[in-house]
């Protein structure tokens, strides 16, 4: 994989790269012969549950051995280097904390295995409990901690040993609207603040969106596309457009202006959402006669993304 470069010519190499990287448990393939590179900033995996977003998270940690190909992180193999591993934090998704320590203790026995004093492993877990707003809490029970406090707790416990990168698995996991707007709204706090990077798994593309720089997609172990987020945003939206009759003369009326319809039993969807786009669909229906019951925005369900997606796109 050739380096990018950055805004002044100079070659970039990425913090995290997977060569021809495959993964098998027995006859199921998690991952097949992916090839990308993340860089420094806020990058989103995209996939459906197993397509293989978490296998690859684990092999870029260590903790899993690919099948073929490699996994480098920080330029070593991540699945040989100790020393890559402490660059490193991890935040799991699935639930991982001790129920009868504080996260006040928690976070100062992780920083102190990470090699930190016992009086500034206390100063750094204070610190990091009060950046993931619990400071105030910081001494209660970690069982007593409600969903969205114990997913602060996995992300502080990511990050108490200041690293390089963070791996997020699923962070808003569990979490009603607002505690997920208040997690992305902490991720690109981290990012902001610390000048972490981050990779966020996630199976929701509104999540993704929200909160990165780039998109990886991941579809049954493959990569399918891979972008800036501006790119995904503009083509994950749609117009839908619902008529009492005469939808047979609006699709025709549209095709005659160069726009592709995707007809389906709810109504019409024309892809794109821009001012452009309204003014074609107003004139169409207005030319067709038929009556127009509904137009509004509509943005592409994450399934619909990977269905009209075939082709491996170089990172």
């Amino acid at each position: 994989m050739s380096p990018v470069s950055d805004v002044e010519g100079e070659p970039v190499d990425p913090l995290v790269a997977a060569e021809s990287l495959t993964k098998h448990y027995g006859d199921v393939v998690a991952l097949d012969g992916v090839s990308f590179g993340i860089f420094d900033g806020i990058t989103g995996i995209l996939g459906e549950n197993g397509a293989g977003k978490s296998t690859a998270i684990k092999i870029f940690l260590g903790l899993l051995q690919p099948t073929s190909g490699r996994a480098m992180v920080l330029g070593k193999d991540s699945s040989r280097s100790v020393t890559v591993r402490e660059r490193l934090g991890y935040m799991p998704e699935h639930d991982c904390l001790p129920r009868n320590v504080s996260a006040a203790e928690l976070l100062t026995h992780l920083a102190e295995a990470s090699g930190l004093p016992p009086s500034r492993a206390r100063t750094r877990a204070a610190d990091t409990l009060r950046h993931a707003g619990l400071f105030e809490e910081r001494y209660r029970p970690i069982g007593g901690y409600s969903t969205g406090m114990k997913q602060r707790v996995k992300l502080a416990q990511a990050l108490v040993h200041d690293p390089r990168m963070v791996f997020l698995d699923e962070p808003t996991a569990g979490l009603d609207p607002a505690g997920r707007e208040e997690m992305l709204d902490l991720v690109r706090k981290t990012h902001r603040e610390f000048g972490i990077s981050i990779l966020l798994s996630s199976h929701l593309m509104a999540d993704v969106e929200r909160t990165c720089d780039r998109i990886l997609v991941l579809q049954s172990g493959r990569l399918v596309r891979s972008g800036e987020v501006s790119g995904f945003t503009a083509e994950t939206e749609s117009v839908f457009i619902e008529v009492d009759s005469g939808r047979e003369a609006v699709v025709a009326q549209l095709e005659a202006r160069g726009v592709t319809v995707r007809v389906e039993r709810s109504g019409l969807h024309v892809d794109g959402a821009d001012e452009s786009i309204y003014d074609l669909v107003r004139d169409a229906v207005v030319d067709a006669k038929a009556p127009l019951r509904r137009m509004a925005p509509r943005r592409r369900a994450l399934a619909e993304l990977f269905m009209h997606e075939g082709e491996e796109v170089e990172p």
